[in-house]
């Protein structure tokens, strides 16, 4: 799995519709208040701090890969007293030894469909449950912006963009159900609900679709000269807005997909 620099307060700040449905997840785990959580990863450490607020005598660890978000995490999120929060750095391809049996529930949102290898993840999730603990993932489905990222790839091959991308693979993977059931059953978890959801993100304005663009982008951006990019990120603004324009009240739109998995260990 790549990593990429990440600017971790800009993310903060251009996120909220990541933040948005992760609070819709929440609601479907219906905390009790004494779980031990593992929230795969948990990027600024936001969504984390919400977990925490329906814990009681429970405890949440929140993993990233990128260490520039867990240090941010840290600053702001971390807890020593109960409910702990606890971050660290690590690959969900890989997940420390020491979480085997340890938690209750493991949640993950807007993450994996970064993942090459979700049957690793999955096969680490089920080791670091404990017997009866639940799963609840979301990620990028099938489909998912699919018309922003068409657009973005048409601009790729053409000049001056096309000279930057002569090795470029498209990095994210996203799954329908169908590839996700087999995984599950191989990774020994039960499946109860594995679905593809429709999502419409919006941003306040067209400044807020770009600063999705430049905060989440980073495989695109990482083949652009630093001087450039913020052109390209333009060129892809306009050319999206062009073909779907605002709502009346200025907000941009993007449908997007979602693959939603809920899963036990027996």
């Amino acid at each position: 799995m790549s990593t990429y620099t990440w600017n971790a307060s800009d993310y903060a700040q251009h996120s909220a519709a990541q933040q948005t449905w992760a609070r819709e997840l929440l609601q479907k785990l219906a905390l009790q208040g004494h779980e031990t959580v593992l929230d795969i990863g948990c990027g600024d450490g936001k969504v984390t701090a919400e977990i925490a607020t329906h814990l009681t005598t429970g405890a949440i660890a929140g993993i990233d890969s990128s260490a520039a978000m867990i240090d941010l995490a840290q600053q702001h999120y971390a807890r020593t007293e109960p409910p702990l929060i606890t971050f660290q750095v690590a690959d969900a391809q890989a997940l420390p030894a020491e979480f085997r049996d340890r938690f209750t529930t493991v949640f993950s949102n807007a993450v994996l469909h970064w993942v090459p290898d979700h049957l690793a993840v999955l096969q680490g999730i089920k080791r670091s449950l404990q017997p009866g603990g639940k799963v609840l993932l979301q990620m990028g489905g099938k489909g998912c912006g699919a018309e922003i990222f068409a657009i973005a790839q048409r601009l790729i091959q053409t000049p001056p963009w096309a000279a930057y991308f002569t090795d470029f693979q498209f990095p994210y993977h996203f799954h329908a159900p169908a590839d996700y059931l087999p995984w599950l059953e191989a990774a020994g978890l039960r499946p109860l609900r594995v679905e593809l959801l429709a999502k419409d993100m919006t941003h306040p304005d067209a400044a807020g679709l770009a600063g999705w663009i430049r905060t989440t982008w980073l495989p695109f951006l990482h083949h652009i000269p630093p001087a450039q990019q913020e052109t390209w990120i333009d060129a892809v603004v306009s050319h999206y807005l062009s073909e779907h324009p605002p709502s009346a009240d200025g907000q941009t739109h993007v449908p997007m997909t979602r693959l939603e998995v809920e899963a036990g260990k027996d």
